[in-house]
């Protein structure tokens, strides 16, 4: 406390024990001593207003946080991708028990034009959007549809692959439309676009048997657990051409969907140079020559 405030301390406590008498001859420093301390405080409380201010001002006027996506990726040398290895033509296992497929072959590409190391991780329609939440992947390249739920978790780069869901089912059942779904029995894998699809066009009476991945939902179609399937067109073509005997056919289309690769939210720099890779590789023929090779047809015009 400075020496001042102090002075008028101990004037106020002299004229508060005085006398009576005496105490209204001394009331002056008592009241000096009570301004002076007032005004003490509302400079210090001045003071420390400003200090905040200029600290506030200090915080607005610093840089955002960078976008350190690609960098990160580059200063690693690596990049975890999400493939799928259940999903034929897109990703599964080969002979050699090693991921091939139009996703993998993608996968693969963008991590030869960054120069680092791909880390293919396997990944399943219910997991994969978690595991890029949760940073166990860096983008997800598996047949990845895009919907509004999901934008609103991750973000999406251009398309890359064609890709669309339809209903299938014996050549021996006739299916015009929607409502002769009535009745019938259907399998698909939870989650999915397909499977969004079919509760928004599906009459009441369709039964609808979710599967948690693609295989079971083949299976259970094949096996005859179900009379129809929803799925990709790929997925559909391959179950037909390993089991002929079902006499399979496409019935009803469920919506044209393109793939697109999945990319954390906030993650710019990097969405934005996978974006360039895809562009350059649809420029060069690139995609194209994975579209025929793997699902036996163009890319046609894919949406940017």
């Amino acid at each position: 406390m400075p020496a001042s405030v102090r002075r008028f301390a101990a004037e106020g406590a002299s004229a508060l024990t005085a006398p009576r008498g005496r105490r209204v001859a001394r009331n002056l420093p008592s009241q000096r001593m009570f301004n002076f301390c007032h005004r003490y405080a509302m400079k210090s409380r001045f003071l420390s207003c400003v200090t905040g201010l200029l600290a506030g001002l200090v915080l607005l006027s610093a840089p955002a946080h960078a976008d350190d996506s690609l960098s990160k990726v580059l200063a690693k040398k690596s990049i975890a991708l999400g493939i799928p290895t259940d999903f034929p033509p897109y990703g599964f296992m080969g002979p050699d028990f090693k991921p091939q497929g139009l996703d993998v072959a993608v996968a693969q590409l963008i991590a030869d034009k960054l120069g680092v190391k791909a880390e293919l991780v396997p990944v399943s329609t219910p997991n994969r959007i978690p595991y890029l939440q949760t940073k166990k992947i860096d983008l997800i390249v598996s047949a990845l549809g895009k919907n509004a739920e999901r934008q609103k978790v991750i973000d999406f780069t251009i398309a890359y692959a064609p890709f669309y869901q339809a209903v299938f089912g014996p050549k021996a059942l006739t299916i015009k439309n929607f409502a002769d779904l009535g009745g019938k029995t259907i399998a698909v894998t939870r989650g999915t676009i397909q499977d969004d699809v079919l509760q928004q066009v599906a009459p009441p009476t369709l039964k609808i048997q979710r599967f948690e991945d693609d295989n079971s939902t083949v299976a259970a179609f094949v096996s005859q657990q179900t009379q129809l399937i929803a799925t990709g067109a790929a997925v559909a073509a391959l179950a037909v051409q390993k089991n002929p005997q079902i006499e399979a056919e496409y019935k009803l289309l469920l919506k044209d969907s393109p793939n697109f690769i999945g990319v954390r939210k906030g993650e710019q720099a990097l969405l934005d140079k996978v974006n360039a890779i895809i562009k350059q590789a649809k420029t060069d023929g690139t995609l194209e020559a994975y579209a025929q090779r793997w699902l036996g047809r163009g890319t046609g015009n894919l949406p940017e």
